[in-house]
């Protein structure tokens, strides 16, 4: 089967990208070599409980994945973070200890939970109060997380605030982290304050009002999995979904040609929505230098492991979203949700459901552990760090390697050079996690963009 324009990857880029395309009358493969669309969205629902096997939600202030939600008649299945009830703990030494409030990443906002708080040293809270006085000046050279923490906040704002900040959301080392890439605005305000603090404080103060009216997170009532459900059935009758692994992809006079272990597909325009460690595979016959630049991009691995248990297993009711693990006090755990304070609709009156978080790029062995070690190993650490001694009535794991994208150090000087030779290939596309943003708005936001572009080179007029 031959097709005008084929994707390979059914994550939620390729999705993306399939349905704009017959939003713009254009047909499309979908290839996916996996049994189920999706990628790393995958919800199952159990003893009344929705299970996120990947990611729970979406930031609100990105627009693309509402944009499409919207589109797709799903606008009245939003539900938004229990921001009111929203504390993150650390664990130090431990005992779990509460993020300051007002606290903006690693940026504090507000003087008093800074002077109370138990996370930090003394030395710390004297340097996150002079970093007012930092002075403005734009960066040369990319740097690294952590060296441009420490320059304003110093060594331990990155062990406890940083890394495990971060550590939740990329699944990597802020020494090794493009500040440039993973942080631009916090790069824009030094250029423009000096100091951090001073520059988010002048935000907060100017968009208070559009602040208060958005949830940090947004998710579906009924798990993210309806978003791929929907997007699914939308394109059914004009993507045709290809559940084989795309080999190889070689150019052709009128496009390119995609082998299979049996058989081939050609296509004019191709969009590779995978990985950039399997995109880079595919692309080594077009050019050489762009595999090589796609291969170079690091991944993280990651694994999740829901586990239920009864609210009477608990010596006191818990509270917060949950908690983080620091680089320097980790076992196993990374981080741990607790799913029902976090978002409503998402476990039964009575249950407690934890999303607790391994793995990233110094933990990617722990995938290739049983099952019934990791919950062992899970357990033991929630018992102490928690303080219960309940076992679970409901466990899950999921496993997913190689699937964070690691923006480091030189991203986008990289970045650069991969969009310059992908324009230099006619017809050939990028989208996924690899390139301009790693969460589900971003991904959506260049299928849109991919979409668009082979729409306008279809169809000129």
């Amino acid at each position: 089967m031959d097709a005008s324009v084929a994707i390979i990857g059914g994550g939620i880029s390729g999705l993306s990208t399939a349905y704009y395309l017959s939003q713009a009358g254009v047909p499309s493969a979908l290839i996916e070599s996996r049994p189920r669309l999706g990628g790393v969205i995958q919800s199952e629902h159990a003893a009344g409980c929705v299970i996120e096997g990947g990611p729970d939600s979406f930031i609100s202030i990105k627009p693309a994945a509402m944009d499409l939600i919207r589109e797709l008649g799903l606008a009245d299945e939003v539900i938004g973070s229990n921001d009111h009830l929203r504390v993150t703990y650390v664990w130090r030494r431990g005992r779990l200890v509460p993020l300051p409030d007002g606290l903006q990443l690693m940026v504090p906002t507000k003087l008093m939970p800074l002077l109370t708080t138990r996370l930090l040293g003394w030395g710390t809270k004297l340097r996150m109060g002079m970093e007012l006085f930092h002075p403005p000046g734009r960066r040369v050279e990319d740097t690294s997380v952590a060296d441009f923490v420490t320059a304003h906040y110093g060594a331990e704002a990155v062990d406890y605030l940083a890394e495990p900040l971060l550590s939740g959301i990329y699944g990597g080392s802020p020494s090794a982290l493009s500040i440039s890439s993973v942080l631009p605005r916090f790069v824009e305000l030094e250029s423009k304050y000096g100091s951090l603090t001073k520059g988010v404080l002048t935000e907060l103060k100017a968009n208070k009002a559009q602040a208060r009216k958005l949830p940090l997170f947004r998710t579906l009532k009924s798990g993210l999995g309806q978003l791929v459900e929907t997007l699914a059935a939308r394109i059914d009758g004009a993507a045709a979904v290809v559940h084989e692994r795309a080999q190889a992809v070689e150019r052709t006079g009128g496009g390119f040609r995609i082998r299979f272990a049996d058989g081939s597909m050609e296509c004019a325009q191709l969009v590779l929505a995978c990985e950039a460690h399997n995109a880079a595979k595919l692309a080594a016959p077009l050019d050489a230098r762009l595999a090589e630049l796609l291969a170079s991009v690091p991944y993280s691995s990651s694994m999740t492991v829901a586990l239920a248990f009864p609210d009477t297993a608990f010596p006191k009711p818990l509270a917060g979203f949950g908690f983080l693990v620091p680089q320097r006090e980790r076992r196993r755990l990374v981080a741990c949700t607790s799913v029902g304070i976090k978002f409503s609709h998402r476990a039964p009156a009575g249950t407690t459901l934890f999303r607790c978080f391994l793995g990233g790029m110094d933990g990617a062995g722990v995938l290739s552990e049983s099952d019934d070690a990791i919950v062992q190993a899970v357990l033991d650490e929630l018992h102490e760090i928690v303080g219960f001694t309940a076992q679970p009535s409901l466990t899950r794991i999921f496993r997913w390697p190689r699937s964070m994208a690691q923006y480091t150090v030189g991203h986008a000087r990289r970045l650069a050079e991969i969009e310059a030779r992908a324009a230099a290939i006619p017809g050939l596309q990028l989208a996924g996690n690899a390139y301009t943003g790693i969460g589900i708005p971003d991904c959506i936001r260049m299928g849109k963009l991919a979409a668009g572009s082979i729409a306008k080179a279809t169809c000129p007029v």
